[in-house]
């Protein structure tokens, strides 16, 4: 088990969330202590997810709230280290997706973007960072996308927060280096969750079409990527970098 007896806090939990059961489960094989945050789920659902993730062996704690506000991002930081003393992985999971023209985008909507899916993520690595430096080690995985190095019609919110994500991460990791943390980014390409599920059939035909191998992503494919970021020796020496499992959509 590669990540036996670390702790992890996994940001946008959920066992009906795809990524956000994904993640956790990946971690709890293998071996990983979990805080979770979670935010609109059913508190009942989340425990009893939380129970199957301890059938691996590992302990979980729930923290409940809108991890893009500061109270919950510092109450979910300070709740895992009253309970593990440590956190070795910080993974920013938690997102939203809309779709608007710009000229009909609301001001709200795109600060609804920007603070869930890019304030939330410095919220979080703000206060998870004190203890990482103090224990000179960690390990920070970023969810972005590869829209956000791309763009896409009317994603300009969406884009430009995850991009924000990006510039973020390769940021902190030249900061944080030389305390023996890292920090990158996950950018998946389409992936077959609930959410997509909802998605138009022919857009979803036409994406197909564009893609190096055509087909869409299972979450299953990403969660590996997480899994060795995490890890020792594996993820050890990649930092400020973007691993982008999405299909070919986007080739460096």
């Amino acid at each position: 088990m590669r990540l036996k007896n670390k702790t992890a806090i996994i940001t946008g939990a959920g066992p009906g969330l795809g990524m956000g059961r994904g993640f956790p489960e990946g971690f709890a094989r293998e071996g990983a202590n979990l805080s979770l945050n979670y935010y609109g789920q059913d508190r009942a659902e989340m425990e009893k997810f939380a129970q199957e993730l301890q059938s691996y062996g590992v302990k979980v704690i729930l923290t409940e709230g809108d991890i893009s506000q500061e109270e919950v991002a510092e109450r979910l930081v300070r709740a895992t280290m009253d309970e593990f003393g440590r956190i070795d992985i910080l993974l920013n999971n938690a997102g939203i997706s809309t779709t608007s023209l710009i000229q009909d985008m609301s001001v709200e909507t795109w600060d609804r973007m920007i603070d869930v899916n890019l304030r939330s993520v410095f919220l979080t690595t703000r206060y998870t960072v004190p203890y990482m430096i103090r224990q000179k080690s960690g390990r920070i995985i970023n969810i972005a996308s590869q829209l956000g190095q791309k763009g896409g019609v009317k994603h300009a919110h969406y884009a430009a927060a995850k991009a924000g994500v990006i510039a973020f991460t390769k940021s902190i990791a030249l900061e944080l280096g030389s305390y023996g943390i890292t920090a990158n980014c996950i950018a998946p390409g389409p992936i077959e969750t609930q959410l997509m599920a909802t998605v138009d059939e022919e857009w979803k035909r036409q994406k197909k079409s564009e893609l190096a191998l055509p087909r869409f992503g299972q979450v299953e494919e990403v969660v590996p990527t997480a899994i060795f970021l995490a890890s020792d020796p594996d993820g050890n020496i990649y930092t400020g970098q973007t691993l982008g499992p999405n299909s070919g959509d986007v080739m460096l």
